[in-house]
């Protein structure tokens, strides 16, 4: 019973009744409002925040462009398309009580921001479980004629999930996010404060380690990869980890902080004949190829990985060498490559919305 009163009120949401649309926007704020601390801790910000009530009065469009293309058949008072051609269940777009569903909405959605931005791509990054939902409304999308259905990708996820069993908000198996973030900050300012208690803008660059960590841990493994959540992991900061990416960059920018009374002098390039220094350019030359090959295929682990490759190869040659020496062709070539690291291990953090402090 309490299935169907809600589908009642999912209709008349649709319909724009009053007292639903009351409680609907009550909702709605609520919801925006508790995730916007959320987004502010992650430094994640909008240029265009359309959820789906806005896409409520833009519907008819596809039902009547569906209609006009003769690709929409009656299946048991349901309005579906029919999609067994390509080997898939049919595609549902009206309910038998009128009704809406998801992938009504998408498709408005897709006709919407094509209008609107005409891209050039347009990613869905949602959990592989819906993988057929996205494969049936984009291929509604290319029989109503439109080739740039092509330009529709799903970017497909792992699932995330306890060590008891799958997170469930249903069930209130569930872990939050927030309370995840505000534990890796708390984690940083501790280490900090005991490692650098004298640190400027510590609560700042606090909330950029914390979450630094979260976010780097979280995009280490493919992202079609399954995970099972874990504290210990995901406020780890030793070993392969952003905390230690973002140690690297500060270390360098001291580093270059240090070279700035030394003298100009042209390089002498020919001195980078060591080990460590040929390791370490041989790992910057890759930088585009790493991001083209971490663009083509939606797949932030390469930044990631790479990022700890850079960080890894820039500590050996620290270690091994004076950056400052007494020849100043060789410190001129040494403060090049150490600029060039600069550089690329910030973009890299930048890429997957990670900070990179200039002191820790």
């Amino acid at each position: 019973s309490l299935n169907e009163e809600a589908r009642a009120w999912f209709l008349k949401i649709e319909q724009g009744d009053p007292e639903a649309m009351r409680l609907f926007d009550w909702f709605r704020e609520i919801t925006l409002r508790e995730v916007a601390r959320v987004y502010d801790l992650l430094d994640v910000h909008f240029d265009s925040y359309a959820g789906e009530s806005f896409y409520n009065d833009k519907m008819d469009r596809v039902i009547d462009e569906l209609t006009e293309k003769g690709l929409l058949v009656e299946s048991q008072g349901a309005k579906v398309v029919d999609l067994s051609d390509c080997n898939m269940p049919p595609c549902m777009i009206l309910k038998a009580d009128g009704a809406t569903l998801y992938a009504t909405r998408d498709i408005a959605a897709a006709l919407y921001r094509k209008d609107t931005y005409d891209f050039a791509k347009c990613l869905y990054v949602v959990a592989y479980q819906q993988n057929l939902h996205f494969a049936q409304w984009f291929k509604v999308i290319e029989k109503m004629g439109y080739e740039w259905s092509k330009d529709l990708v799903h970017v497909a996820f792992g699932m995330v999930s306890l060590q008891d069993g799958t997170l469930s908000t249903r069930h209130g198996k569930v872990v939050f996010l927030e309370e995840v973030l505000q534990k890796a900050i708390e984690k940083a300012a501790e280490i900090m404060k005991e490692k650098n208690p004298d640190l400027e803008n510590a609560d700042e660059i606090a909330r950029q380690v914390g979450v630094g960590a979260v976010v780097f841990n979280t995009l280490f493994n493919a992202r079609i990869k399954d995970i099972t959540f874990s504290y210990d992991r995901a406020l780890n900061f030793e070993g392969e980890t952003g905390p230690y990416v973002q140690y690297t960059h500060a270390r360098i920018c001291s580093v270059l902080k240090k070279a700035e009374n030394v003298p100009a002098a042209a390089p002498d390039y020919a001195k980078l004949d060591d080990e460590e220094s040929q390791a370490l350019l041989s790992v910057l030359a890759h930088f585009g190829d790493v991001v083209l090959d971490a663009a083509h295929e939606y797949e932030p682990c390469r930044i990631v990985r790479y990022a700890v490759e850079v960080a890894q190869a820039y500590n050996r040659f620290y270690y091994e060498h004076r950056i400052l020496s007494d020849d100043a062709g060789e410190t001129a070539a040494r403060l090049a490559v150490t600029r060039a690291c600069r550089g690329i291990l910030k973009n890299a953090l930048y890429l997957i919305g990670v900070a990179a402090p200039e002191r820790m």
